[in-house]
């Protein structure tokens, strides 16, 4: 099995803690870190070099898209997993370069199958 480490980025603390407990269970993935707005994201991407970054893409300081192209300078290879609230967010975020898009509203099993298919690659 691929391991797989990843970086939680997402303004509510709830969202990071509920996030990281969920992950935690699953054979396979380690949480190297957690992100609350783009100037830490981007931080905590340098310092921890992670495989998939969980982003809010409403996440503060530099609109999401934005944040993006520096993410996959820093870390090659980065697999982006956008996170949001509003499911109108999936086309922007598709078209700024995320590899999936998932909506908070969804049930955490989809969130799961979504890192699933990566694991498995």
């Amino acid at each position: 099995m691929m391991w797989m480490r990843v970086l939680l980025a997402d303004d509510q603390p709830r969202v990071r803690f509920a996030l990281r407990v969920l992950l935690e269970q699953q054979p396979g993935l380690t949480v190297v870190g957690e992100a609350d707005d783009a100037r830490d994201l981007l931080a905590q991407a340098e310092a921890t070099h992670p495989d998939l970054v969980l982003l809010a893409w409403e996440l503060p300081g530099l609109a999401a898209a934005g944040s993006l192209p520096a993410l996959r300078t820093t870390c090659p290879g980065l697999l982006v997993i956008a996170l949001s609230g509003r499911p109108a967010a999936r086309r922007s975020a598709m078209a700024a370069g995320a590899d999936a898009f998932v909506s908070k509203a969804d049930p955490p099993e989809r969130l799961l199958k979504t890192i699933g298919g990566y694991l498995r690659s």
